[in-house]
């Protein structure tokens, strides 16, 4: 089987994702760049991820082609691979529905807060407008928010899309910014919502950034 490696991976974060209440159903991707290959190895579109088989992962190049697999690739693939094209130090990708992402994607804030240090790597989370899933208008508008070192955003009425410099790095983003989304919509139910001070969000930041580069 050709690009077994990646596939694997991407196999073994939609289960992980499946397993955490990420992911229901068929809903939601997870895409992985191949490190010498510009092919991107993608969960297929409307297939149960439970008894999936690496095998059955989708093989796309950088502009969404279908190159391998029996199923047809996610509906996702332009956002997934426009992300991948902009952002060339990212192998990894997660687009989710879940819960407490899409319901505070659809407030009124500009963006999600860290409430605690460990989710300050993964902040600024912008998000965005909701347009029609699959689209390269969806894709575009995720490139955006990200910018060049964004690592989250949500997407109104939609859900919440990572991306990571491997499989590890992008599945934390999606936890940690899940897990930020259900303190947040928690905390504002009873009234006690007080996100971190920017100062400190900001030296969190610079701390995890100097741990990385160790």
């Amino acid at each position: 089987m050709k690009y077994e490696k990646i596939r694997k991976q991407v196999l073994e974060a939609i289960l992980e994702a499946v397993d955490k209440r990420l992911i229901n159903g068929t809903s939601g991707n997870i895409a992985m760049r191949d490190e010498e290959d510009d092919v991107v190895a993608i969960t297929p579109s409307g297939i149960s991820y439970i008894g999936m088989k690496a095998e059955d992962i989708a093989i796309v190049d950088l502009n969404g082609k279908w190159l391998e697999g029996p199923y047809k690739p996610s509906s996702e693939v332009p956002m997934h691979t426009a992300v991948m094209r902009a952002r060339k130090e990212v192998r990894a990708t997660v687009h989710t529905h879940s819960m407490f992402a899409t319901i505070m994607a659809m407030g009124k804030s500009p963006e999600l807060r860290p409430i605690t240090p460990p989710q300050c790597e993964f902040t600024p989370v912008g998000i965005v407008p909701f347009t029609m899933p699959g689209s390269n208008d969806a894709a575009d508008k995720v490139v955006e928010a990200l910018g060049e070192k964004g690592k989250a955003c949500l997407i109104k009425n939609h859900g919440m899309f990572t991306c990571g410099k491997d499989m590890k790095a992008a599945m934390h983003a999606t936890i940690y910014t899940e897990e930020m989304a259900q303190a947040t919509f928690y905390a504002k139910s009873l009234g006690t919502y007080e996100p971190m001070p920017k100062e400190a969000e900001k030296a969190m930041q610079a701390l995890i950034a100097a741990d990385q580069a160790v």
